[in-house]
C-alpha cells in the first residue's frame, strides 16, 4: 500500500486525498472480503437455494480457468433496489432511529437521485447522519439483524437473470464477489446466500466489537470500487484481462473498465450509451416499464447510503 500511496505525490493535493481515501477504501474492503470468504469455506456454508437454470448465461466463462473471476455489483444489478435501502427499513422497523431521522434520510435520498451528482457537503452528511444510527451497537447484533432482514426484504428481489450469470461463472470454477457500496457484513450475507465466493464492501471500524461511528477510508463506491477489485485481484493472483463484471450504473465504470469482459445489466442511461459506444455486452432482465426509467439517477455510492439510511452497517471489524 506505501507504494501506492507514494505514487500519489504528483496530484493535486485536494485530488490526492481523494484517491488516497479511495485507494484505502478499496484495500480495507479487500481485506475484509479475503478474510469474510476464507470463513465461508471453512464453515462449509452454501446457498440455501437452488439458483434458476432457465436464464441466459454468458458466453464466455473458461472452465478451470484460475486467474479469472467475476465481480458483481448489487444494487440494481444482483437484487431490485438497494440493498442499503432494504436494510433501513429493517433499522426503523425495530426502532433504530425516530421518524425525523427517517425525514431527513428522504430527504438526502430525493436530492441525490434529483441532482445526479455527488457534493461532498451533502455526501459528509449523508454519511455522518447513518453512522451515528450504528455507533455503539455491537457487529454482532447488526449481523443477526442483517440475516433476519435479508428474508424480510431482499430474498424476494433477487433477479433471476443475474442469479444465473453468477452460477454460470461458479459451475466455471470461478470465482464471484459481490461488489457494493453497502456494509461489508450485508454484502457477505448476501454473498453467502446466493451461495457466492464473498464481498466487498463498504468498510468501517469498530473496537473491541462494537462500531465507533468511523469509516475506513470512505464508501466503496466509484473509483474506491475499481480500487478494491484490483487490489482483491493482486491478492489473489488474478488476470482482469480474464475476468469479468456486471453493473447497471455508469458510477462504475471504473471497475467495468478494470476487466476484460465488462457486462453492462439494466444499465441507466449514460451506462447504455458508454457500453453500446465499447461494444460492451448488455443484459436487461427489467420490465419494459422499469426499464423506461433508466433517466432517473440511481441512489448510487453514497446516495444510497443516503437514501437507505444504509451505511446504517458500514462495515468491518476492525480490531484494535
Amino acid at each position: 500500500m506505501l507504494d501506492g500511496m507514494a505514487a500519489l505525490g504528483w496530484l493535486h493535493p485536494r485530488r490526492r486525498f481523494a484517491t488516497a481515501r479511495s485507494v484505502l477504501a478499496g484495500e480495507a474492503s479487500a481485506e475484509a472480503a479475503r478474510k469474510s470468504s476464507q470463513e465461508l469455506e471453512e464453515f462449509g456454508e452454501r446457498a440455501e437455494e437452488a439458483p434458476p437454470k432457465e436464464a441466459e448465461a454468458p458466453e464466455f466463462p473458461v472452465a478451470g480457468d484460475e486467474k479469472a473471476a467475476a465481480f458483481f455489483d448489487l444494487d440494481n444489478t444482483v437484487m431490485q433496489g438497494a440493498a442499503l435501502f432494504h436494510f433501513g427499513r429493517g433499522l426503523y422497523k425495530r426502532k433504530f432511529f425516530q421518524r425525523r431521522e427517517l425525514a431527513r434520510f428522504a430527504w438526502q435520498q430525493t436530492w441525490f437521485r434529483l441532482a445526479g451528482i455527488e457534493d461532498p457537503e451533502h455526501m459528509q452528511d449523508a454519511r455522518d447522519s447513518a453512522l451515528s444510527i450504528v455507533k455503539g451497537h455491537r457487529v454482532a447484533e447488526l449481523m443477526s439483524i442483517g440475516e433476519e432482514i435479508y428474508d424480510e426484504y431482499m430474498a424476494e428481489r433477487i433477479w433471476p437473470g443475474t442469479r444465473a450469470l453468477a452460477q454460470a461463472h461458479l459451475d466455471a470454477g470461478q470465482k464471484v464477489w459481490l461488489v457494493t457500496a453497502a456494509p461489508v457484513e450485508t454484502a457477505t450475507i448476501i454473498a453467502r446466500r446466493l451461495g457466492l465466493t464473498g464481498a466487498l464492501g463498504t468498510v468501517a471500524e469498530s473496537v473491541n466489537g462494537v462500531y465507533t461511528g468511523k469509516l475506513v477510508g470512505e464508501p466503496l463506491h466509484g473509483p474506491a470500487k475499481a480500487e478494491a477489485v484490483r487490489a482483491l485481484a493482486a491478492a489473489e493472483g488474478l488476470d482482469l484481462a480474464r475476468c469479468a463484471a456486471y453493473s447497471d450504473s455508469h458510477n462504475d465504470i471504473p471497475m467495468l473498465s478494470l476487466v476484460g469482459h465488462p457486462y453492462a445489466i439494466n444499465p441507466d442511461t449514460k451506462l447504455r450509451k458508454h457500453a453500446r459506444a465499447r461494444e460492451w455486452r448488455l443484459r436487461d432482465y427489467r420490465t419494459g416499464r422499469k426499464a423506461a426509467k433508466v433517466g432517473i439517477p440511481a441512489a448510487a455510492g453514497v446516495g444510497a447510503v443516503a437514501g437507505g439510511t444504509a451505511a446504517a452497517i458500514a462495515l468491518h471489524r476492525r480490531r484494535h
